[in-house]
């Protein structure tokens, strides 16, 4: 998954799922809260991905699955879109991101996240500034 794709929240808080996107994420996929640099966003993750953090959140304590961690599965939604290729958001995830109409999927090796379009071009800028490209060019040895 990679690329970015501007989408727009319809009345019903339905998003299309981007054609790049689809075959990557499958029929079922799971989105929660989520961050991304100290900015709120939403996670997308693959029955696959989904079914292993429950593997490894089962595995934790009963003082760790008591933590913060089971908010991440608290405030989750099972997607399964429709024939036209929509997916619904509850209201908690929409206000924890700060999510309005206009929103961006962005997609980066094998994740994809919703980020609020306001919220993404500051990410971006940020992101972009000349240091902070090299540090993350130099993490992934490019």
């Amino acid at each position: 998954m990679i690329g970015n794709y501007p989408a727009k929240l319809d009345e019903k808080n339905r998003l299309f799922v981007p054609a790049k996107l689809r075959e990557a994420l499958g029929a079922t996929f799971y989105v929660t809260i989520g961050t991304s640099a100290g900015h709120k966003c939403l996670n997308l993750y693959t029955q696959a991905q989904w079914n292993g953090m429950v593997e490894r959140f089962n595995a934790l304590s009963i003082a760790e699955k008591s933590g913060l961690a089971s908010v991440i599965f608290m405030c989750a939604v099972e997607c399964t879109p429709d024939k036209q290729f929509r997916f619904s958001l509850s209201q908690t995830l929409l206000n924890y991101a700060g999510l309005r109409r206009d929103v961006v999927i962005v997609g980066c090796a094998g994740q994809a996240a919703i980020w609020d379009a306001e919220e993404y071009a500051a990410f971006e800028i940020e992101a972009m500034a000349p240091d902070k490209l090299m540090a993350a060019l130099e993490a992934i040895e490019l």
